[in-house]
């Protein structure tokens, strides 16, 4: 009976960590879009939950090794006790964190906006203290768990890896769940109760296979035996030197994710679906890399960290090769899995290297793989601030990653003698193949933010995003990442007329969230009025000069401002009333985030911010049919008078709302309603046209909300449950996306 216990003691412990990874990521990828909503979707809130995530892996490794090497054999405890106790705290903290991010909301909102001095300071104290004692427990759970198999006899030199393995299957698994499946059809706050409940299940089980396995506790300093033991050879490299590529190695990765991101934003856009699936990439073959490492273990015939060093500053340039803009794009699939393979050889030689360096310095012993994981964590730590706020706001995205690359180059210059000596021929190609790679990316390669790439562009860098402002006349264009934002047409014009003109007493001011090329802020503001731009980039707020030649005078008007803001975050913190407010999400309208510019939670603050009859102007400029009725549907529940029109050119849609009833003026009556100044702004695009002619033709262009909720099952778009962004589900068993507006609704 005995027997049978041990031999299921591996796959046991190995589920139980996969489990565990399962629910870190889901912890992760939830407690970010919680910290969005609570504090803004803003680099600093991204920043805060990454770093102060990824130091509390680091800080409880440190510590969870050094407790975990305290511990002494007992009779009635094991290692899993504190195990499933750091378990346990992880599942509290899954369900108190949100609790905790709506308090810490209500703080930081006098802190001012989003670019000053006092909300960086606070809220990085603030996310800091919300998530900061779970994450501990996380990354305590590896020495923990190493501690309980070196008592058990059950592998003490490759402990780590077997962990480790475990962590990123189940964090593979967390990353397809989450973005496929669990979001879409629970919403975040149960996928929160499940990866909370998965915690618990784990720490019950933890105490049960304590008590099995009590009195099998093996005594400090036992050997080992059994079929996961194997002997910990004599480290290749000397411990300093292994600490420092472990370190560098982590700083690495995690900065280029932040640089890949940005780069490949152009081919795969800003849907969640896009990032996890870079994600799930780099985790799959983080997986495939410590596969190949165990196997090898096994058979004593594991890569030398020289030849792993080569392998990672060989392919550490692809990821440049493959992003070009100049390549042939007919195919988005095939770009996408040309983009997303290039990162898959240096992931996989990332985690053969790391699984195999800490293996070498622990041989088991958790207190020593503690120290080391943690100082890989803390490259880790780094390597996103490095990135995000020094080198893409400064060099752009193929320099920052020529940059990162060089390290790479530098360990395998450090070990090219004894790559010479014991395999010359690879030595000498990988040397030169590197080398060659390394002048195509500085001389031939290009990316998209690549003045050569377009000429005469003007390119604005920052820790928030790449803005490329290039053009002439109407031909112009705004580019963010990569993606194309808007283009100069008159329906961007009537955003800002329609609402104004709604009503007909004079309006006296409007807020208008999103800035885009200005278009819209620019006609708000020929009503003569105080009109307040919110734009979440800095370098689009700076790119309103690049497309208007009376920008300059515009915002020497005291009435004018544009406020480089998360748009939502300024509405909770500033109490005024606009006659309009107006709403203009960036494309597309599943992009990751955009939901929280068309929740209920969404419009019920709009409404406290506008006055009683005061008009929300809302923009979509596609969609598929359920996303549609999402927004609507919460529209609706907010504000009890709705009405919706095609636009002039018949593509995208306009939504006005007030909580007053309105009735549509005739175009004529409109057309009155217009300062001179606002009917020439009208008409500037439309040679011929009139402002009634124009006018005429939207309002004739008016949809019936009540078709097009009619059409189908309609769930209301919130916070909890962002329909736009998440639609794999439905669109799957649908067999099909649809887009536009389903004729039933006209």
């Amino acid at each position: 009976m005995d027997g049978i216990k041990a031999k299921a003691l591996s796959p046991l412990l190995f589920a139980i960590f996969l489990v565990s990874g399962f629910c870190g990521l889901l912890y992760q990828v939830l407690w970010l879009r919680l910290a969005y909503a609570a504090f803004g979707i803003v680099t600093p809130v991204l920043s805060v939950v990454l770093s102060v995530f990824m130091f509390g892996l680091a800080l409880g490794s440190w510590a969870g090794g050094r407790f975990a090497g305290r511990l002494r054999a007992s009779a009635r405890f094991t290692a899993l006790v504190p195990y499933a106790a750091a378990e346990a705290v992880i599942g509290l903290g899954g369900l108190a964190v949100p609790f905790l991010f709506e308090a810490g909301r209500r703080i930081l909102l006098s802190s001012g906006t989003v670019n000053s001095l006092p909300y960086l300071v606070l809220s990085g104290v603030l996310l800091s203290l919300s998530i900061l004692p779970w994450c501990v427990a996380m990354g305590a759970t590896i020495p923990l768990m190493m501690k309980f198999i070196q008592q058990t006899r059950r592998g003490p030199a490759t402990g780590f890896s077997f962990l480790y393995l475990a962590n990123v299957i189940g964090a593979v698994c967390g990353t397809i769940a989450s973005a496929a499946v669990l979001i879409e059809a629970l919403g975040l706050r149960k996928t929160l109760l499940v990866a909370a409940g998965a915690n618990f299940s784990i720490a019950l089980l933890s105490l049960i296979l304590n008590f099995v396995f009590r009195g099998k506790a093996a005594s400090d300093g036992a050997p080992a035996d059994g079929p996961e033991t194997s002997a910990a050879p004599k480290p290749e490299v000397r411990r300093g030197l292994a600490l420092s590529i472990l370190f560098v190695t982590g700083f690495i990765s995690m900065a280029m994710e932040v640089v890949w991101t940005r780069a490949f934003t152009p081919v795969l856009w800003t849907t969640i679906y896009a990032f996890a699936g870079v994600l799930a990439v780099y985790l799959l073959a983080t997986w495939g890399g410590v596969r190949l490492y165990r196997r090898q273990r096994q058979t004593g015939r594991v890569k030398s960290v020289a030849t792993l060093v080569s392998v990672l500053a060989l392919f550490s340039l692809l990821p440049i090769a493959a992003g070009d803009p100049r390549l042939d794009r007919l195919d988005i699939v095939l770009d996408i899995e040309i983009i997303l393979a290039s990162i898959v050889p240096l992931c996989a030689t990332l985690g053969y290297l790391t699984s195999k360096l800490i293996d070498d310095l622990s041989g088991g012993d958790p207190r020593s793989a503690g120290k080391a994981y943690a100082v890989n964590t803390t490259g880790c730590i780094l390597g996103p601030l490095f990135a995000g706020y020094i080198l893409l706001p400064a060099v752009g995205v193929r320099v920052a990653l020529i940059i990162l690359a060089v390290p790479f180059a530098l360990y395998l210059l450090g070990f090219g003698r004894a790559l010479l000596r014991r395999r010359p021929v690879r030595a000498v190609s990988a040397i030169l193949l590197t080398a060659v790679l390394f002048l195509a990316s500085i001389t031939v390669f290009l990316s998209y933010e690549d003045g050569r790439y377009r000429k005469s562009a003007v390119i604005r860098r920052d820790a928030t995003a790449s803005v490329i402002s290039y053009g002439t006349g109407r031909d112009k264009r705004l580019l963010v990442n990569g993606v194309g934002m808007t283009v100069m047409t008159p329906v961007t014009k009537c955003m800002a007329h329609v609402p104004l003109a709604l009503r007909p007493r004079k309006p006296e001011s409007a807020l208008v969230i999103c800035l885009g090329m200005g278009t819209t802020f620019r006609s708000a503001a020929s009503w003569g009025i105080d009109v307040t731009a919110v734009e979440l980039v800095p370098g689009v707020a700076a790119a309103f000069g690049f497309y208007f030649r009376d920008a300059r005078r515009i915002i020497r008007d005291p009435r004018h401002r544009i406020v480089v803001d998360d748009g939502r975050r300024y509405l909770q913190r500033i109490p005024a009333a606009y006659d309009a407010i107006i709403i203009d999400p960036p494309p597309p309208m599943e992009a990751a985030g955009s939901s929280l510019l068309y929740s209920e939670e969404f419009y019920r603050l709009a409404k406290t911010r506008m006055k009683p009859d005061g008009i929300l102007q809302q923009w979509i400029w596609e969609w598929d049919d359920a996303s549609l009725r999402a927004v609507l549907l919460a529209v609706r529940r907010e504000f009890p008078f709705v009405r919706a029109f095609l636009s002039l050119d018949g593509w995208g849609l306009h939504i006005s709302a007030s909580r007053e009833p309105f009735e549509l003026p005739t175009p004529a009556a409109f057309a009155a309603r217009l300062p001179e100044k606002a009917a020439r702004d009208l008409v500037e695009w439309s040679p011929g046209q009139t402002p009634e002619r124009m006018i005429g033709i939207l309002l004739g262009n008016e949809i019936s909300i009540d078709g097009v909720l009619a059409a189908g099952p309609a769930v209301s778009l919130t916070d909890d449950r962002p329909v736009n962004e998440y639609f794999l589900l439905r669109r799957l068993l649908n067999g099909k996306i649809v887009s536009g507006l389903s004729p039933m609704a006209r």
